[in-house]
């Protein structure tokens, strides 16, 4: 707390992109306590290159993130591929979507309460050991082919990363020199999305290669968890931000300071749910491609894989052009530009839906449109993501960071909730097979329309 006229300064603030997929949003993260920031001495602490701490953690988040997107990507093509031999909707990703992100909605809360009220190095070490028995419960569900059981394993999983995210970047000021904290955040954004492209990749050539064995590729899983968990035992201990904090119900979820800030500064809120937006639909469209490359395009689980990581290695162009063109400033303007460009690319993605038009997008111009995608979905995302940041007071900043992930998660939650009702009643109308992918492209796309139409959620 601090006296009258006292101004917190200004801290970084990181934000995770999500290592459950590609457009897995940020996780809520907790606002360090100035004391135990502030009484460090920088002199102690190595430069970021030479410190071990920080490579230990970066690498750690890495193998987390490559897990996460590897399994869940698994569990996905299994369910397309199940629906396909059965001649049914692939619905069922849906209902995998919503068990991996149920977790986050219903714990964000509650562990960044545990990561303010305990050190965020034991709950980073504590939560990759239990990483290492989900993982290994998940080669089990594999050696017996169950497909429920496997679900269960990624619920559990879900739990596991919902507890890692929030001291994941609120650990950092902790145990970094502030001078440091900028370039520390890009480094970790960057290995996050080497990690998607990896996993969700990998995860194609494995269902391919072994088939009925996934089992093998959990091994890989366990020993990537295990060498996970050694690497965080690098990261030094940190001080409890606040050893005397309590728990109160409204910790779960949000509390009431930060619904009325929301209510009364409207621009942030409509920033919020343009970022829920984002989420959301990016939630269907990781779905969409799995469906889309093995069943309307007929091409293999791998490249199915790999046109899912497109998307991420569009979405990190983007960013980092959108940052390039933003000069230091919030460019609302690239997100009516960023919209209409997510809607010209996956109006182009729909054409193979279309009696007809099968022959005008292949796999290689589906990966161009992908990559589209992503890169507009970027130009989309950073002027959002920085407002949040920047807008707060310094003193609520981690909060309103722990709603929009709250708000974000529902918004993914409701694309597998949207994805399972598009395939249901694709289904009933006899669409279900050969033309659900390209009517959800095109959706999403007259969606989008109506998004860039809008014009910018605040007016510089």
């Amino acid at each position: 707390m601090l006296d009258d006229g006292q101004r917190e300064p200004d801290e970084p603030v990181g934000v995770s992109s999500e290592p459950g997929n590609p457009f897995t949003p940020p996780r809520a993260e907790s606002t360090p306590s100035p004391v135990a920031v502030d009484t460090v001495d920088d002199d102690g602490r190595p430069t970021l290159f030479r410190d071990p701490s920080f490579w230990g953690m970066n690498i750690t988040q890495f193998l987390g993130a490559f897990n996460d997107n590897l399994f869940k990507q698994l569990i996905l093509i299994l369910a397309v591929v199940a629906a396909a031999q059965a001649k049914e909707a692939a619905g069922e990703q849906g209902i995998a979507m919503i068990i991996f992100s149920a977790p986050f909605l219903l714990l964000s809360g509650f562990a960044g309460f545990l990561s303010d009220r305990y050190s965020k190095r034991t709950i980073v070490v504590l939560s990759k050991v239990a990483e290492i028995v989900v993982v290994a419960l998940g080669m089990v569900a594999f050696w017996y082919g169950s497909y429920n059981a496997a679900l269960v394993v990624l619920c559990l999983l879900g739990i596991q990363s919902s507890f890692f995210g929030p001291p994941k970047y609120g650990i950092l000021p902790e145990m970094l020199r502030p001078s440091d904290l900028p370039q520390a955040n890009g480094i970790m954004q960057m290995s996050t999305f080497l990690a998607i492209i990896f996993g969700t990749a990998i995860a194609g050539f494995v269902t391919q290669a072994w088939g009925d064995k996934l089992w093998v590729a959990s091994g890989f899983c366990l020993v990537i968890a295990v060498v996970g968990t050694l690497t965080s035992l690098l990261i030094r201990p940190t001080p409890v931000a606040h050893p005397g904090l309590r728990f109160q119900v409204s910790t779960l979820f949000m509390n009431a300071e930060t619904r009325r800030m929301l209510w009364n500064d409207r621009s942030l809120l409509k920033v919020l749910l343009f970022s829920t937006l984002f989420w959301f639909l990016g939630g269907v469209v990781q779905q969409t491609v799995n469906d889309y490359g093995i069943r309307q395009l007929q091409i293999g689980k791998a490249e199915t894989s790999l046109l899912v990581a497109t998307i991420a290695i569009g979405i990190a162009i983007g960013c980092v052009t959108a940052g390039k063109l933003s000069a230091g400033k919030i460019e609302f303007r690239f997100v009516p530009s960023g919209a209409l460009g997510m809607c010209v690319c996956m109006a182009l993605l729909a054409l193979p839906g279309f009696h007809g038009q099968a022959a005008l997008v292949d796999k290689w111009g589906a990966g161009l449109a992908l990559v589209g995608l992503g890169f507009f979905a970027g130009i989309f995302a950073v002027p959002l993501q920085v407002y949040i940041q920047e807008k707060p007071p310094a003193n609520q900043k981690g909060r309103v960071i722990g709603a929009m992930n709250l708000i974000n998660w529902i918004g993914i939650i409701f694309s597998g909730v949207f994805y399972l009702a598009i395939c249901s009643v694709l289904e009933v109308a006899g669409l279900a097979n050969d033309r659900a992918p390209g009517v959800v492209f095109a959706i999403a796309s007259v969606f989008m329309l109506g998004v860039s139409l809008l014009g910018r959620p605040v007016t510089d």
